[in-house]
């Protein structure tokens, strides 16, 4: 949680995060991956839990999620991997995924083992609000885990206020109501960013969904204090044979 703040204090505006499916192009590649990412300036992380029905997610992570199962990624194999996160990497990482592998391996194990490789936030699309807010909030925050919600077009104002308030970390703009990874960009939603960006927020955004290049990460720019970028990413990298290379080229190609 610490870090996501101070990347925050650090950035005002720009900030630059990454999505990547744990497991991903191959099993061993995790660390590797985050070690480059931050190599070439990259200011957070969100590393993709693999789940069999990743329902917010487009075709390319639904994909990379198929890949890093079959690649034999698990959660637990996961914690295991990250054991030396914090000795190779000082960005914050945060862990985005659905319930049922957080279930399955249990709410206090999961926020525990969390703690203990140094993560710093997590991403649950389904978690209900209510759910967290009575149950889970104490749970999370004992273990210096920040908790980010998703807002959509559709999110009414009372509700974003209440995530505002509720929120220890940011704020995930989600840019359409559709997956991930779409082709139209993000153009025709700048009336919804504005009008949150108006809402005079306490918690910083970043916007995410359908960044793919430079032009729609400065567009998500000019509205939050930065973007994610994860589809696009995951393109770059699928099938490289050098992903230390790939990573730098399409970093350099965002900014």
């Amino acid at each position: 949680m610490k870090r996501i703040k101070e990347a925050f204090d650090k950035k005002k505006d720009g900030l630059l995060s990454i999505f990547i499916t744990a497991g991903y192009p191959n099993l061993n590649d995790t660390i590797e991956v985050l070690k480059e990412l931050e190599a070439n300036g990259v200011d957070m992380v969100e590393l993709g839990i693999p789940f069999s029905d990743p329902m917010a997610d487009g075709p390319v992570i639904q994909e990379a999620s198929e890949v890093a199962i079959s690649n034999g990624m698990t959660l637990k194999l996961l914690f295991e991997q990250l054991k030396d996160l914090r000795e190779h990497v000082s960005i914050p990482v945060l862990l985005m995924g659905y319930l049922n592998p957080v279930m399955q391996y249990g709410y206090e194990e999961f926020c525990k083992s969390c703690q203990e490789v140094g993560i710093d936030g997590v991403i649950l699309p389904d978690l209900p609000l209510y759910e967290y807010d009575e149950e889970y909030k104490d749970l999370f925050e004992s273990h210096g885990l920040a908790n980010v919600f998703l807002v959509t077009p559709e999110t009414a104002p009372e509700r974003i206020y209440k995530l505002d308030d509720l929120s220890n970390g940011f704020l995930y703009l989600v840019s359409s109501s559709s997956t991930t990874g779409k082709k139209d960009g993000i153009n025709g939603t700048t009336e919804y960013f504005q009008r949150v960006k108006n809402m005079k927020l306490q918690s910083p955004t970043l916007i995410g969904f359908n960044i793919k290049d430079a032009k729609s990460y400065q567009t998500a720019c000019a509205y939050s204090e930065g973007a994610i970028i994860g589809s696009a990413f995951i393109k770059a990298i699928n099938g490289s044979e050098n992903i230390k290379e790939s990573i730098e080229t399409f970093i350099n190609s965002i900014r």
